[in-house]
């Protein structure tokens, strides 16, 4: 218990300083000390500076996946799915700002995770959406040329470029809800069945 917790403190003061200093500027020294540890304490749990942020990564990234699996399981319209995905995912950004920004912009800055990681969960999240996607063709809500593999990384991709403005932007001109809101209307409206389209506009 003493060892998850020691491992847990360090992963959030890694987000801290990471936040702060930025991932390439951070020491290992700086995020001991925020997590109130000595230097060598860090070796016990992690390889290296990079190291950390590969499992600060995979940690928030299976809480994401598994937040999003609860709050998709409420939901039987597809179309509010990706409404949901969409809402759930930019939220985050709202709720711990020090993580959206090292996930948004300090993870990019590791070669490390960039060029080796494995990004099975990455996908994992990806495959939430693209299940969404089968889910309307099957129901005859979806067109049926739609490729999940190029929808799931299109809409990730606008969501993704979203939260990076959010993060970055010193002047927000859109609201995170304003943000999904429009991302998903866009896309839903893009893949809609003619015939749905039009049951849509008479509705």
């Amino acid at each position: 218990m003493k060892s998850e917790h020691k491992h847990q403190k360090i992963i959030q003061a890694a987000i801290k300083v990471f936040a702060r200093k930025g991932f390439y500027n951070a020491r290992v020294s700086e995020i001991a000390k925020e997590a109130e540890v000595a230097d060598g304490t860090i070796y016990l749990y992690f390889k290296n500076k990079d190291d950390i942020l590969i499992s600060l990564f995979e940690e928030e990234m299976r809480k994401l996946i598994n937040n999003m699996k609860e709050d998709l399981a409420k939901q039987k319209d597809p179309i509010e799915k990706i409404r949901r995905f969409a809402s759930n995912h930019l939220s985050l950004i709202t709720q711990n700002q020090d993580l959206a920004e090292v996930l948004q912009v300090e993870l990019r800055q590791s070669s490390k995770f960039m060029r080796e990681y494995v990004k099975d969960q990455y996908m994992e999240f990806l495959n939430i959406f693209a299940s969404i996607i089968k889910e309307g063709q099957e129901q005859g809500l979806f067109r049926d040329d739609i490729n999940t593999g190029i929808a799931k990384r299109a809409f990730f991709g606008a969501l993704d470029e979203m939260g990076r403005y959010w993060v970055l932007s010193t002047t927000r001109k859109h609201s995170i809800s304003e943000s999904a809101k429009q991302i998903s209307e866009i896309f839903i409206r893009g893949i809609l069945k003619n015939s749905t389209k039009e049951k849509g506009k008479t509705s």
